[in-house]
């Protein structure tokens, strides 16, 4: 990549490796506080906390990051509100579409569903439009 220094080298792959790592934490994070937030921030008791620690320390999450996750979905620290929206949708061919997401920001959420459906010959529908035909 440098060409000129091994340390320039190193310094360009170390970045790329960071870049990825950082985003494999950022959705273990995200999903260890959502279980702690349905749940509760008992491992023993919450199932899907549990999965979500046991993901985490495959990752090699620090156990600091994970129990900072856990206090911000028990709501003991301040943080970022997830919340679950459910969007109703009509896909291209006229297939119905459930969209389940999990956002910090549902106006921006809505907007980027729409443009995808808008892209591929879709459009977003009222609620109860599409929920109907799913059990």
């Amino acid at each position: 990549m440098s060409g000129h220094s091994k340390w320039s080298t190193i310094k360009h792959k170390k970045q790329a490796a960071d870049k990825k790592r950082s985003k494999v934490f950022t959705k273990i994070i995200k999903e260890i506080t959502i279980a702690a937030r349905l749940g509760g921030g008992d491992p023993e008791a919450n199932p899907r906390l549990r999965v979500a620690i046991d993901k985490g320390k495959e990752a090699n999450l620090p156990k600091d990051n994970i129990e900072r996750a856990i206090l911000k979905g028990t709501g003991d620290l301040e943080g970022v509100n997830y919340e679950d929206v459910m969007y109703e949708a009509y896909g291209p061919s006229g297939g119905a579409l459930l969209i389940e997401t999990t956002t910090d920001n549902p106006t921006r959420t809505v907007a980027e569903i729409r443009h995808i459906l808008s892209k591929h010959d879709g459009n977003l529908g009222n609620s109860g439009t599409v929920s109907w035909k799913f059990d």
